[in-house]
């Protein structure tokens, strides 16, 4: 019975979400605490939701931290530079802008932290995408599925996870993966060119003085630099006649001078003297997370501090750099809270445990000299429906024992679990999905609509290379 509860209640939230009859926070909320009632076990619904808040605490701390140290970064001009060099890859073509999301997605990755490469990717994109009337959406897609598939990098958490569970070398796991998890990223890109191509029909190849944006729209989301954009001027003169701050573009789509900068290069947070500082201050944060020094939450408490402290050193303007990015903290941190909710409810019933166990006892036990394929398919649905820590720790070994059963080593079985990731970057139970969609702007349940079947085929992708190339 819990078995059909536990999908039945995931189905419910999905189905409410995205057809946005709720909210997230509120689906995330209410639907568990109705099925926490419906099974009888409302009175421990107190319990659950405290160890559910309690687990995912300081990841809440973490990503209120890291949105406000990554917002003074972006406020006094740290990634100005890497914006710049985008900008003008892309110029105002909507096939290179998408490439060029899921290129700066999957480089920004490197740091292992899905939130950081949101935070940066869509600051550098979204003005591009809502100057050109581009689909956000593809947007969240593109960067959420190159980060998915870099995020089984060994310091990211899935292949860590797993190598723990299975008690096996981290490296062991990743490198031979190397070329399916290539494959994949070739996946995502080819799928990007063929997004942007559709953009790029849609639209038209542009130029930026084509193009007008809605007043009041903020050039830089949580940037918090107090100007409204300004329609990009028809030409240099008539720029100047209407006041405009930036350079025109010509109409074959080149820039004028320095070209069309997504970010104000005259806000008043700009710190040019202090770049070095900022610079070496967030390589010294991210060496740091790699290296585990401290924990993640605690680094990104004291890098916030010192990059308030050093970059504004009154208080009024810590205190607007703060206001500035409240939004973004408190979309993020209470939706991280409300799912909390969730994954307490699933756990504390035992859910969890039986929709695990229900699935591995309907394996036919053909199919055990093939488990190392059957634990790469169900990584793709279960680490969508649950935590990476409820899979890896959870069902991750089961099906390894289930594996070792019939000659199937645990080294294959822990590679073929990592394939679900790019699918699994997009769950709802993941933190660091409100973080992009929350900055780009769109509704949860649109995202979830856009990139379910793109991010479950490029799992696919990486299970199938891993299996032409003899992997797993």
């Amino acid at each position: 019975m819990l078995t059909i509860l536990g999908f039945v209640m995931i189905a419910t939230f999905l189905v409410l979400i995205m057809l946005k009859k709720m909210s997230p926070i509120a689906a995330l909320v209410l639907v568990p605490a109705l099925f926490c009632v419906f099974v009888g076990k409302g009175a421990g619904l107190g319990d659950y939701v405290i160890d559910g808040v309690t687990g995912l605490a300081p990841t809440a701390a973490m990503l209120m931290f890291a949105i406000v140290y990554f917002g003074v970064m972006i406020d006094v001009g740290l990634f100005d530079p890497v914006v710049r060099g985008i900008l003008k890859f892309c110029k105002a073509d909507p096939l290179r802008i998408v490439v060029g999301t899921a290129v700066l997605a999957a480089i920004v990755s490197l740091d292992g932290d899905g939130s950081t490469t949101f935070m940066i990717t869509v600051s550098a994109m979204y003005p591009l995408y809502k100057r050109l009337k581009m689909s956000l959406v593809v947007m969240t897609g593109v960067a959420a599925m190159a980060n998915g598939v870099m995020n089984t990098l060994p310091w990211g958490g899935p292949t860590a996870r797993a190598a723990t569970a299975l008690k096996v070398d981290a490296s062991d796991i990743f490198v031979p993966m190397i070329p399916a998890l290539a494959m994949g990223l070739v996946f995502v890109l080819v799928l990007a060119y063929v997004l942007g191509r559709r953009e790029r029909k849609r639209l038209g190849v542009l130029t930026l003085d084509a193009v007008l944006v809605e007043e009041n729209e903020p050039v830089l989301v949580g940037a918090g630099s107090g100007k409204e954009a300004q329609p990009p001027a028809r030409s240099g003169q008539e720029a100047q006649q209407a006041g405009g701050h930036g350079p025109g573009v010509d109409l074959a789509g080149e820039p004028e001078g320095d070209g069309f900068q997504g970010l104000d290069p005259n806000r008043p947070t700009l710190r040019p003297g202090l770049y070095w500082f900022n610079a070496l201050l967030t390589v010294t944060l991210l060496t740091a997370m790699i290296m585990e020094w401290l924990p993640i939450p605690v680094l990104f408490l004291i890098g916030a501090a010192l990059a308030l402290t050093v970059n504004f050193p009154h208080m009024p303007d810590q205190k607007a750099r703060i206001a500035a990015h409240a939004e973004n903290v408190l979309n993020v941190s209470g939706m991280v809270f409300a799912a909390a909710v969730f994954t307490g409810v699933l756990q504390g019933t035992g859910m969890v445990d039986h929709m695990a166990k229900w699935l591995v006892d309907n394996i036919p036990a053909g199919m055990g000299p093939h488990m190392a394929f059957v634990t790469g398919v169900l990584s793709i649905p279960l680490t969508y429906f649950m935590s990476n820590d409820g899979f890896y720790f959870g069902i991750l070994p089961v099906l390894a024992e289930a594996g070792q059963a019939h000659g199937v080593s645990s080294l294959e079985i822990a590679r073929a679990s990592i394939v679900g990731q790019p699918l699994h970057m997009s769950s709802p139970l993941v933190p660091a999905v409100y973080v992009l969609v929350g900055m780009a702007k769109v509704e949860f349940g649109d995202h979830t609509r856009f990139v379910v079947k793109w991010a479950a085929l490029t799992s696919l992708v990486v299970l199938g290379a891993g299996i032409l190339f003899g992997i797993v």
